[in-house]
């Protein structure tokens, strides 16, 4: 470097002492402020305050410190730019080659329980994001470092006198230019969200930070990585998840949880979900969580080889014992007990996930995206369900309390389940599911096929209307009592009069839960 001025003013002290020494070493001196000044001189470092520099003092409880043109001359200046070097001259403004900056904690203060918005809004940096971005702007002269991890890489090429390169700097530019727009982004989505009830903005920035690579994506041809949204949140969700156990989640495992995870949080009951493919394969609450093992299991005996089960409540070991007996790629808990943990840990690539407060209720909301080539598609997420009060009996002959209140089980199940889809539960468990189909007959024979003689006396549920009578005439046929659905097809007198000819009843939901 052929001025030798570094300015230091980070939030993040770590590393930053002993990389200081080492620069002092190198005979370049060293502009800081405020806090990061007192740790610096405090540890024996020769430091220049930025007051020093420009003349001019701290001011308004330090919320002006390094807006000064003196250091941001000294940054953006372009070293083969005559009248830029001429300019620094006449004003006696030396170059700052090396700036080492991170920003108020802003993101770790939202997250402190009842915090004041006093606090929040003091976290907001703006000096910070000025300097990174004044340096990333002019990355062929000024080298920026956003993180303690790059200190080390910079030592070397600094003590070997030599300069970065190019792509060395416009690497470090790419990250710091990361940096501030995750900042912002984070500030933007929190107020957004505090002082508004925007779901569907304008303009909408959202910001991602990675949680592992992946060995490969849905496919091993694909590369693949797990990000979780920013700000966190703070509902259990398979980005909060603890991995207790086994080797590390695929892709698929990852689609799959959140399937998982998302449906058992419809029910208070005692539940177990369990998902193939990023559908359910089998749904059963109960006052015991391994009759309801056994119950969603049922369902389909051959769908859970390679499945995920999700469970809101502690597994116990008498829950583990039974689930050791066969081949499961996740199993996800709000708690283990230590015996379940001792029998699972016995299958060394089982994953166990923990996922704190699964048990609880809480208010689910927020916004669901889907990526397009070139785009998303945003949308709330489907977290509403229509008042049974409000639903009608369109048929003759009428369900009973019972079978309403198996209807309301099954609704929860099939908004979870891929379109085309249709299930049949009886009681609080399902016993057959269809799903994916292109068309609701095929759905519904699929289901009626693979539930045989339990299909007689249950309950069906459909994601959405029935376009026609033919998928009603195969479920009755295999013997259901009743069923549910949206309604709201152009040929519901067709289909009322197919449930009436059968002799079944009929409740129209009024609302359709399409899974694409």
């Amino acid at each position: 470097m052929e001025n030798k001025y570094a300015l230091i003013s980070v939030f993040d002290k770590e590393g930053i002492v002993d990389f200081a020494k080492e620069l002092s070493k190198l005979d370049i001196s060293i502009i800081s402020t405020g806090g990061t000044a007192t740790v610096l001189r405090d540890s024996g470092v020769k430091i220049k305050e930025v007051s020093e520099l420009t003349g001019f003092p701290e001011m308004l409880d330090g919320r002006v410190k390094t807006l000064h043109p003196i250091v941001h001359a000294g940054i953006l200046a372009k070293r083969d730019e005559k009248i830029h070097m001429s300019s620094l001259k006449k004003h006696g403004i030396k170059t700052i080659d090396l700036v080492v900056c991170n920003l108020y904690p802003f993101e770790e203060t939202i997250q402190k329980p009842n915090v004041s918005i006093e606090e929040v809004i003091e976290n907001i940096d703006i000096g910070g994001p000025t300097l990174i971005r004044a340096s990333a702007k002019n990355y062929k002269d000024v080298i920026v470092l956003t993180k303690p991890k790059q200190y080390n890489e910079i030592l070397k090429i600094l003590k070997s006198k030599k300069e970065a390169s190019l792509e060395q700097r416009k690497i470090l530019a790419i990250e710091a230019f990361s940096h501030t727009a995750q900042y912002d982004s984070i500030i933007s989505q929190y107020f957004r969200k505090k002082w508004t009830d925007e779901i569907l903005p304008e303009n909408h920035t959202f910001t991602m930070r990675k949680i592992q690579d992946m060995r490969y994506g849905e496919n091993p041809h694909q590369k693949g990585a797990f990000y979780k949204t920013l700000p966190i949140v703070e509902e259990p969700c398979i980005s909060n998840t603890k991995q207790l156990h086994g080797k590390e989640l695929s892709f698929n495992n990852i689609l799959d949880s959140d399937c998982a995870i998302e449906c058992i949080k419809e029910f208070s009951d005692l539940t177990c979900v369990i998902v193939k493919h990023a559908t359910p394969c089998g749904i059963a609450s109960s006052n015991n969580l391994l009759q309801a093992w056994k119950d969603a299991y049922a369902t389909d005996v051959y769908s859970p080889f390679g499945g995920i089960v999700s469970f809101n409540r502690e597994i116990t070991g008498d829950v583990a014992k039974e689930l050791f007996n066969y081949f499961l790629e996740v199993i996800i808990a709000p708690k283990f007990s230590k015996e379940a943990l001792s029998i699972f840990e016995k299958k060394k690539n089982l994953r166990l996930l923990e996922l704190k407060d699964l048990d609880k209720k809480f208010d689910r909301k927020g916004t669901n995206f889907r990526s397009v080539v070139g785009g998303f598609l945003a949308q709330d997420r489907d977290v509403w369900l229509s008042d049974k009060n409000n639903w009608k009996i369109v048929t003759k002959k009428k369900p009973s309390q019972e079978d309403l209140e198996s209807m309301e089980f099954a609704v929860k199940c099939v908004k979870h389940v891929k379109s085309n889809s249709v299930l049949f539960v009886k009681n609080i468990r399902t016993i057959a599911i269809g799903g994916g189909q292109t068309s609701r007959v095929d759905a519904a024979w699929i289901a009626t096929h693979k539930g045989k003689e339990n299909i007689k006396g249950s309950i069906m549920a459909s994601d959405a209307f029935f376009p026609f009578r033919d998928a009603v005439d195969v479920a009755t046929k295999a013997g259901v009592k009743a069923i549910i659905q949206p309604g709201g097809s152009i040929r519901d007198d067709e289909v009322i009069e197919a449930a009436d000819e059968h002799g079944i009843a009929m409740v129209f939901s009024g609302q359709r839960y399409f899974r694409h």
